[in-house]
């Protein structure tokens, strides 16, 4: 599996201060609309969204992500891989 946070973001999500089920509903639409190759990142603060239902929703669909938690700034980078 590639790492992820390495490559280059094509799409950034700002889903910070929401909390569940909006970070997944926004993660849902956004990667839906997105085009094949597009490497997209999330910046989520809600605990529940971050290290559940998302990753719960990239299993489900076959995506490629890595979750990446930043304990100094309280929030989580999660990459999402569309193919």
């Amino acid at each position: 599996m590639a790492d992820l946070k390495s490559q280059e973001v094509t799409q950034t999500l700002d889903v910070l201060g929401r909390v569940c089920p909006y970070p997944l509903v926004l993660t849902k639409k956004t990667i839906e609309k997105a085009s094949g190759g597009t490497l997209l990142k999330v910046l989520c603060d809600a605990p529940a969204s971050a290290e559940d239902t998302i990753p719960k929703y990239c299993e489900k669909k076959g995506l490629e992500f890595e979750l990446v938690k930043l304990e100094d700034k309280g929030y989580w980078e999660i990459y999402i891989k569309k193919a």
